[in-house]
């Protein structure tokens, strides 16, 4: 526990704040590091019956629970002018936008950025060829800075796959995939650089630090957030080490939490922000770094392809980027489309498939992979981005969702949203007087900026591209749209297409579907999933309740192992999830393996029951990436 004085005390001091990290940290320390699981503690979890799978007092009330009687639950709590959740490329454009217009305008003005990472830039991962518009935007100058944008884009290669041949296909200029001015760049460095810079402007950047509650205030605006309690046992009991979060409260805070935020979700239905948009859709995105063969090596090539090993009706394709990093370096990976109907689909397995074409292995043949993780992206654009303005709060980034789907790039509308938001709250949070008819700032200039900005402009043009997908001749039939309505008429068609409806809705069942037959992983080329995992550097606090939750337990295998054959053993890119044999009698269970967990969100999106709520983990737990 904190001594009485630290947890009863309110400040805003920054002292103060300081002082209550520090007593966390040293709380964070005392825990040891778990293992990923193995075949053997499997076999040692499969042995011994647990009551209940889900443990978290999301599902399971403390104040019904006998053994938090007498627990202090009292929580430290500070105040900033701003609270920006999320330390990706968008929370991190805003706290720097911020800290700029303060200097400008020689006001005082204390942001505070809130991170689940242990380090900035640890959960990040993305392709990533980088659109440069918004960052030159921020800094003008981040060539003399330093940023680490290494390899501009020399070449583009795109195909269409069969299995042992490829189609060529022309990129002409105006088409999505043109990437002449763009860089390729290892995100997760490229975030942690504009953490640094952050950091220069005075932002306070608070790293393995999860906000886990939204705050309100009376009059139901946003007050803030809250970060996650620690030293809670995995059977949900209170540990001789646990911690109250603490609570942190702003004038107007930011929730930039990447694809499928679990406080977005929240707020969604706090505020009924998607009352007038469609549902969003999503893909997972799965990446290798890899060492080859000096001699194959093409600094600045972009290759991207489609086709095979899906078949027409899923849409996905894969990207392979040649690094200019001093060495021999590819990222390579593969996307499928979380709107997949057959539940015996693997997109890790399909993946892994995919390197095994002869024209992708010739580039691996003889290299080392380095590197291994997954995550969800959002694919519904312009027809899915929600009301992104509330009382006390706004969505910037990935959170509403800004891709650009057949550019596959969002980085650049991340930051740019980032930036509007911040010079759309600056003028309020900085006024004498507060300009609001609730206790927490409504911003909705923010809004009306973005629509008024390339972005959005942007997002438009190529709107139908996606849903264009959906049509007899699936994948080809969306080229030809996109070729006849993009590139000839740049998206100013006078209709929007619809999308399918939610991903987890689309799933048949499994006895109308096909089992999928995959090869063996061969160790040179392709892997299992547990050494692949191995690779993420995944890392979670071994005592504590599952961070996936279930809102039934008796739903898996009830409904999804009945129905769809247990999709979530094979739509999860970490092995999380498996079906094993009851101890006693006949029959399965689902077992959790929360610590493979890589934070990706997929079993939150594609799960056909629902059922399942990804909540943040004790701060610092999940991937640690290294320039993903």
């Amino acid at each position: 526990m904190l001594p009485a004085t630290l947890v009863l005390t309110c400040t805003s001091s920054l002292s103060a704040a300081h002082r209550c990290i520090r007593a966390l940290t040293a709380v964070q320390a005392e825990r040891g590091a778990p293992q990923l699981y193995t075949a053997v503690t499997r076999r040692t979890c499969s042995s011994v019956t647990a009551p209940r799978i889900t443990t978290h007092y999301t599902i399971r009330p403390r104040d019904k629970d006998p053994r938090w009687e007498g627990v202090e639950m009292e929580r430290f709590a500070d105040q900033a002018d701003v609270v920006i959740v999320g330390g990706g490329p968008a929370g991190l454009s805003a706290a720097i936008r911020l800290k700029q217009l303060a200097n400008e305008h020689q006001k005082e003005l204390r942001v505070c950025l809130v991170e689940k990472a242990p380090q900035m830039g640890a959960h990040t991962l993305s392709g990533a060829c980088l659109e440069p518009s918004a960052l030159t935007e921020l800094f003008p100058d981040w060539k003399e800075r330093g940023a680490p944008l290494n390899t501009p884009v020399t070449e583009d290669v795109f195909n269409i796959f069969t299995k042992n041949h490829r189609i060529p296909v022309p990129i002409l200029p105006g088409l999505p995939m043109q990437n002449h001015g763009n860089y390729l760049v290892r995100l997760g460095n490229f975030v942690r650089w504009l953490g640094e810079q952050a950091e220069e402007l005075g932002v306070e950047l608070y790293p393995g630090y999860a906000a886990a509650e939204v705050l309100f205030h009376e009059d139901g605006s946003v007050k803030g957030v809250a970060t996650n309690d620690v030293g809670i046992a995995k059977d949900g009991s209170p540990k001789d080490v646990f911690e109250r979060g603490m609570e942190l409260h702003a004038k107007v805070t930011l929730f930039g939490e990447g694809c499928h935020g679990h406080l977005a979700k929240q707020l969604y239905k706090q505020f009924n922000l998607r009352e007038n948009c469609e549902p969003q859709t999503y893909a997972i995105g799965l990446k290798e770094l890899w060492m080859i063969d000096e001699k194959k090596w093409k600094p600045g090539r972009t290759e991207h392809s489609v086709g095979w090993p899906l078949d027409r009706h899923t849409y996905g394709g894969s990207f392979l980027y040649h690094l200019n990093e001093g060495e021999p370096l590819v990222a390579l990976g593969f996307v499928v489309g979380l709107d997949y109907t057959n539940p015996y689909l693997s997109p890790f397995r399909e993946f892994q498939r995919w390197k095994h074409h002869p024209f992708v292995a010739a580039t691996l043949e003889g290299g080392q992979r380095i590197a291994y993780g997954a995550r969800a992206l959002n694919e519904g654009g312009f027809q899915s981005i929600p009301k992104l303005t509330f009382p006390g709060g706004l969505l910037i980034g990935c959170s509403p969702g800004f891709m650009n789907v057949p550019k596959i790039k969002g980085t650049h509308t991340a930051m740019k949203s980032g930036i509007l938001a911040a010079e759309a709250i600056f003028p309020k949070v900085t006024a004498e007087e507060a300009d609001s008819e609730t206790a927490g700032l409504h911003v909705p200039e923010y809004a009306e900026s973005l629509k008024s900005s390339w972005v959005w402009k942007e997002l438009h043009s190529v709107r139908n591209i996606r849903p264009s997908f959906h049509n007899p001749l699936g994948l080809y039939g969306g080229m030809i749209y996109t070729g006849i309505f993009y590139w000839i008429l740049r998206g100013k068609e006078p209709w929007t297409l619809k999308h399918r409806g939610l991903d987890a809705h689309q799933l048949k069942p499994a006895k109308e579907c096909t089992p999928i037959e995959y090869p063996k992983p061969d160790g040179k080329i392709s892997f299992d999933l547990l050494s692949s995992v191995a690779l993420s550097g995944t890392n979670h606090e071994g005592d504590q309740p599952p961070h996936l939750t279930l809102k039934d337990d008796s739903v898996p295998v009830a409904r999804n192992l009945a129905v769809y054959d247990g999709p979530e053993q094979r739509f999860c890119p970490a092995g999380v999830y498996e079906y094993v044999p009851v101890e006693t009698g006949d029959g399965m269970r689902l077992q959790i393996n929360a610590q493979n967990c890589v934070h990706c969100k997929t079993c939150d999106i594609k799960d056909p029951s629902q059922n399942i709520n990804w909540v943040v983990p004790e701060g610092g737990g999940g991937p640690a990436y290294n320039g993903m």
